[in-house]
């Protein structure tokens, strides 16, 4: 039967599906504007980056993958105050760890100060840019409303040999700070106030990160980042919105130096996180009040964060394709990142066992210090993980919550006669409890049926129950850290009344006696896996040594997401 054409219409575009961006470019292929498309991730190097970054570094490293071209990491350095090394090194290991392969040497706005300087003279040659001796308050002033339009300020008329001969000495330190700046000279009643005769250069006796004590003149951002595009041969320069009316500065910028193959800018919208901070000079304040332990807490969703806690990168990457590209800002759910990681590591990672809160259990009728060791399926989702021998004994350690001396209904673990499975090992019965002087239970008692171990193909009755466990001598203990949201959500992420971040007081639990079975010992700083029953785990790479393990639980094991269908 022939497909109608329709159908078939409907089928190939469903196909080859494009998100708005990706459809721009091939516009822009199909009329010839460019012969390879080349893209960059452009960070200022003021801070470590968080989650909404991972988009964009995605973004421009998957498009330039989709069209074979080139990624370029580059840092718009070009406001030393605010800049470190620390960063920078941060950076370029996050976009490393996300697997984004950027071309040839990372690049620095600092490498082409003397274009950029060459630049703005050839826009004073052209009568676009003049030296202006109005403080940044007056220049404020002169700027104008949103509905009022601006004024020329008195130096606007300069000569051009004398806008020269001022640059000059702005370059070679003849002027204090803030006592002169080079502005562009387009059009002051402009309705976009970008386009108010912007300044592109300052004065600023800084030491550089990268260019040390050379320059005390640094250019503005809006004048760098296009020039910086241009040399790179960067063809899509893709920016967050709150760009969008900065873009007719910067088209501005590229066609007066003449650029033969100017950049073209294309916004898409930020990716904004419910209840979480992402704005470095609060993360900033976090870590220097002592809120976090650094740039890296695992309450914090920086991307060095997250690789601390225990996310992956696929987990990202997968969490960024179900947020899409689009044009319109919107929130997104934390729990749909929770969703990713959980899905990512339940197929990869070994289940073991692990005792956050231990009660002690004794098995009265099995052979002292006699030690067994049980054949345990790592993941019994997927058998290619393979097994692994756990060591069983007479005294064991359960969760304190998988024993209660007097349960409610419908409470099928351990209490007073009631019969249980030890998981992968055997049933095993509450005969008795130890108590401590103000009554509360330390050890717990139990027999058990050598008949009912696990894979013995026992049918003779059955318990509605079933513990994780682990053997006492063997167990392994360690520090667990259990998180929750940094933020109060019940008061938004930020006091109105100062700008503080409304911290939850239980974003962190710290256990110092958990026990997890001796496969632990194995396991080196970032390993992961599903500790039974309680969730995903990982070995933190910043403060657990051999001897002293910390560990981090990276979510638990129900989510609040749901994928609609």
């Amino acid at each position: 039967m022939e497909k109608d054409h329709t159908t078939e219409t409907a089928e190939n575009e469903k196909s080859v599906s494009r998100n708005f961006i990706e459809t721009e470019i091939d516009k822009d292929l199909a009329e010839g504007k460019y012969t390879e498309i080349v893209t960059r991730f452009p960070p200022e190097p003021n801070g470590y980056l968080h989650i909404g970054h991972a988009k964009s570094i995605l973004l421009n490293y998957g498009i330039a993958k989709k069209y074979g071209g080139r990624f370029n990491l580059r840092f718009d350095d070009t406001n030393p105050t605010k800049e470190k090394t620390e960063f920078v090194n941060s950076i370029v290991e996050d976009v490393r760890w996300l697997g984004a392969e950027f071309d040839g040497e990372i690049r620095f706005a600092s490498n082409y100060f003397d274009q950029m300087y060459e630049n703005a003279v050839k826009l004073i040659r052209k009568g676009l840019a003049y030296v202006d001796d109005l403080s940044a308050e007056q220049i404020r002033e002169y700027r104008g409303t949103l509905t009022e339009p601006g004024k020329n300020s008195p130096y606007r008329d300069r000569s051009i040999e004398e806008n020269l001969q001022l640059f000059e000495d702005m370059k070679n330190g003849r002027f204090e700070d803030g006592a002169k700046v080079l502005r562009a000279k387009i059009d002051m009643a402009s309705p976009n106030i970008n386009m108010r005769d912007p300044v592109i250069y300052r004065i600023a006796r800084m030491t550089h990160h990268n260019t040390g004590d050379k320059w005390c003149i640094y250019p503005m951002y809006d004048f760098a980042h296009p020039i910086e595009d241009a040399i790179e041969g960067v063809t899509h320069s893709l920016c967050t919105l709150e760009f969008e009316d900065h873009r007719p500065l910067y088209n501005w910028v590229v066609q007066n130096l003449d650029y033969p193959h100017p950049p073209r800018q294309i916004e898409f919208a930020k990716l904004y996180l419910t209840n979480v901070v992402t704005g470095k000079r609060y993360i900033k304040k976090l870590v220097e009040n002592g809120t976090v332990d650094g740039w890296d807490d695992p309450r914090l969703v920086t991307i060095a964060a997250l690789r601390r806690r225990g996310y992956t990168p696929e987990s990202i990457r997968m969490f960024m394709e179900m947020v899409g590209i689009s044009k319109s800002n919107s929130s997104v759910d934390y729990a749909m990142l929770d969703y990713c990681v959980r899905e990512d590591l339940k197929m990869k990672k070994p289940r073991i066992m692990a005792v956050l809160h231990p009660l002690k259990l004794v098995i009265d009728n099995y052979p002292e210090g006699q030690i067994e060791y049980l054949d345990v399926v790592n993941n019994v989702e997927n058998p290619e993980l393979g097994s692994r021998k756990v060591p069983f004994g007479r005294e064991l350690y359960i969760e304190e919550d998988d024993f209660m001396e007097n349960p409610p209904k419908k409470y099928f673990r351990l209490f007073p006669g009631n019969e249980v499975r030890l998981m992968n090992a055997y049933f095993v019965k509450c005969v008795s409890v130890e108590k401590d002087e103000e009554g509360r239970v330390t050890v717990v008692h139990c027999t058990y049926d050598p008949e009912t171990k696990s894979g013995s193909g026992f049918t003779g009755r059955k318990v509605k129950g079933t513990i994780h466990w682990v053997e006492a001598g063997h167990a392994v203990k360690a520090q667990v850290r259990l998180y929750e949201n940094l933020v109060d959500e019940s008061k938004g992420v930020y006091n109105k009344e100062d700008g503080s971040v409304n911290v939850n007081p239980n974003s962190l639990t710290v256990l110092n006696d958990s026990l997890i079975e001796p496969e632990i010992a194995k396991a080196g700083p970032g390993d992961s896996f599903q500790f039974v029953r309680n969730g995903y785990f990982c070995i933190d790479s910043k403060d657990s040594k051999p001897d002293a393990i910390v560990i981090n639980r990276i979510v638990p094991l129900k989510s609040s997401f749901k994928i609609k269908k």
